[in-house]
C-alpha cells in the first residue's frame, strides 16, 4: 500500500512541474525565471538547486529564502535580483562560466498537498562571438572600419508570474486534457489491487482461523478419558 501511495506521489509530481531552457554568455549575467503569485499566497520560502527538483526541498540546494529573506548563498554569484515581494524569485548568476551549464530547479512552498510551485531549467552557455570590422571606401579614396560586436542575445523566457498556478488546477487541466481515460484505468487498476489485497488478508485470516479450531479438537481428544 505504501508502494501505492509513492506511485500517485509521482503522478502527481510530474503534474506540478514545468522545464524551460536558458541561455547564457560565457562571462556575463544570466537569469533563470521563477515565480509565484504572491497576491495570492503571500510571500513564501523557497530554494534553487543544482538538479532537477526531487519530490521534496532541492537537489544540492545553491540558495535558499524564508519569508523573503536570503538564509543561505551557496557562492556572491548566485543573487535575486528581482522583486521578490512581488513574486519574482529568479535566480540571477552573475559572470557565468563554463561550469555553471546543467539542469536546476526552483521550488516554491505553497501551502496544501502537492501544491509546490516547481521549474526545471537547462542552461546552456555559449561564447559571445568576436568583433567583426566592416570596410568601406570614402570620396578619398581611403578606407573606413567600423567596428560592431557580434553578439547573441542570451535567451530568457518571458513570463507572467500571476500564470503560475497551484498542483490542483494543473491537475484539473491535466484531466481535461485527455488523459481521463489513463485516470480511469489507474483508479480502477487501484480498486482492483485493493480488493486483491483485501481477500488475501481474508483468506490468511480464515485459514488461520481453521488451523486453530483443528488444534482445538485435536487438544481436546488427546485431553478426554479414556473409557475403562
Amino acid at each position: 500500500m505504501r508502494g501505492l501511495c509513492y506511485f500517485f506521489l509521482s503522478i502527481l509530481t510530474q503534474v506540478s512541474s514545468s522545464t524551460l531552457k536558458v541561455t547564457g554568455l560565457f562571462g556575463h549575467n544570466v537569469t533563470l525565471p521563477c515565480g509565484y503569485d504572491t497576491q495570492t499566497h503571500g510571500v513564501l520560502s523557497l530554494c534553487w538547486g543544482r538538479g532537477k527538483v526531487p519530490s521534496s526541498k532541492c537537489s544540492n540546494t545553491v540558495l535558499s529564502s524564508e519569508d523573503g529573506a536570503v538564509v543561505f548563498r551557496q557562492s556572491p554569484r548566485y543573487q535575486l535580483l528581482g522583486r521578490v515581494t512581488d513574486g519574482d524569485v529568479s535566480l540571477t548568476i552573475l559572470n557565468t562560466q563554463w561550469a555553471d551549464a546543467g539542469e536546476y530547479g526552483c521550488r516554491v512552498e505553497i501551502p496544501g498537498w502537492f501544491n509546490d510551485q516547481k521549474v526545471n531549467i537547462h542552461l546552456v552557455m555559449e561564447e559571445e562571438q568576436p568583433v567583426t570590422e566592416d570596410w568601406t571606401l570614402t570620396s578619398h579614396g581611403t578606407k573606413e572600419t567600423t567596428s560592431s560586436p557580434k553578439t547573441v542575445e542570451a535567451e530568457h523566457p518571458t513570463f507572467d508570474f500571476r500564470a503560475f498556478t497551484t498542483t490542483e488546477e494543473k491537475f484539473k487541466a491535466f484531466l481535461g486534457a485527455g488523459h481521463v481515460g489513463r485516470m480511469a484505468a489507474i483508479f480502477f487498476l487501484t480498486i482492483i489491487i485493493i480488493l486483491v489485497f483485501i481477500f488475501r488478508r481474508g483468506f490468511l485470516l480464515r485459514r488461520t482461523l481453521q488451523h486453530l479450531h483443528i488444534s482445538t479438537v485435536e487438544n481436546i481428544y488427546e485431553s478426554a478419558p479414556m473409557p475403562e
